[in-house]
């Protein structure tokens, strides 16, 4: 009998500088890295879920997004659930029960001991203790196999496939960027022109109360969120190029800057993307029905913010770079 898959995901590694309340408390950089590696290991094993539950916490949501957005999981997919936060072995089960019929893969993101307790209440047999008695660190994820129906989990009804930390993870391992990838009706991949690799975008700002915003806007599968960018058109500069996919991709006008702030690269197309960035002071958000793809959220937020939901690390140093900037110019 093929069992059922359940992946319980710890929440990355938190900052407790910030003085916030534990519910509020983010994640450090470290913490959102490990969470996009194990994001990328679950792509890479052919593991995304149908369904993720999430403690709504904040360090849990901040690993959720950074994790969904590496594995190229649509947020619909996931489900925000007040019982997983601090949550005892009892709550967890009650809410993995709520999954609906025919799900058969779920991802549970929350905390310890919660995760731990379930982790050893499911598997069979007695948990082997690491040296440093951590079951689940922070952004260690547990694959277990499960014997039993959602609404009827009991004790021993899974296997213990793995447990796997950020540090076993490749640093170079990545989640490929397939969303827009050019594709013939079989799903056989096309080949792409040459030009389609340069490649233009804005970083949209605004300051409102004298407070620096940055907009993101959600992928077109809407499975991370991201800059209005796209290729190069032949016939356009950099530039004006930017420029027409700010009001296409994020309904936007506004004033760019003449020289980019800088530029970044992603794979994609079994190749590599160079993308340059220019800043855009944004004036005016067009109505729904004047946007071209209205169907994308768009998310006006401050810079550390954005750069918590922003997948490429060069491109969360140009923020910092506009961050500076601006503070220079005031």
């Amino acid at each position: 009998m093929k069992g059922k898959t359940l992946l319980v995901l710890r929440h990355g590694k938190s900052d407790w500088s910030t003085g916030q309340d534990d519910f509020d408390r983010p994640l450090i950089d470290r913490g959102r890295l490990g969470s996009r590696k194990m994001g990328a290991w679950i792509r890479h094993r052919k593991l995304r879920p149908d369904l993720v539950l999430s403690s709504p916490a904040e360090r849990a949501r901040e690993t959720t997004e950074a994790a969904c957005q590496a594995m190229g999981l649509a947020a619909k997919k996931v489900r925000w659930d007040e019982r997983i936060y601090a949550a005892p072995t009892e709550f967890l089960l009650a809410a993995l029960a709520d999954c609906p019929k025919g799900v058969e893969r779920v991802m549970l993101v929350g905390h310890n001991p919660g995760l731990e307790d379930l982790v050893a209440y499911l598997a069979e047999g007695e948990l082997d203790i690491p040296d440093d008695g951590k079951v689940l660190p922070t952004s260690a994820l547990a694959q277990l196999e499960v014997f039993a129906d959602w609404p009827k989990l009991t004790r021993g009804c899974a296997t213990l496939v793995s447990v796997t930390r950020p540090g076993q993870v490749p640093d170079d391992l990545s989640a490929e960027d397939d969303e827009d990838d050019e594709e013939d009706q079989d799903g056989e991949s096309r080949p792409v022109p040459d030009y389609f690799y340069t490649q233009s975008a804005v970083l949209p700002y605004r300051l409102l109360d004298g407070k620096l915003q940055i907009m993101l806007i959600a992928s077109r599968k809407a499975t991370r969120w991201v800059i209005p960018k796209g290729v190069k058109e032949p016939e356009l500069s950099l530039r004006d190029s930017a420029d027409k996919e700010a009001l296409e991709e994020a309904g936007i006008r506004g004033k760019l800057d003449d020289e980019p702030i800088g530029d970044y690269d992603y794979k994609k197309w079994g190749g590599i993307c160079n993308v340059v960035v220019f800043p855009m002071a944004v004036s005016e958000s067009v109505p729904e029905e004047e946007w071209e793809e209205s169907h994308r959220e768009r998310r006006w937020l401050e810079p550390k913010k954005a750069k918590r939901l922003i997948a490429e690390p060069a491109l969360r140093k140009l923020v910092d770079g506009l961050v500076k900037r601006l503070a220079k110019s005031r």
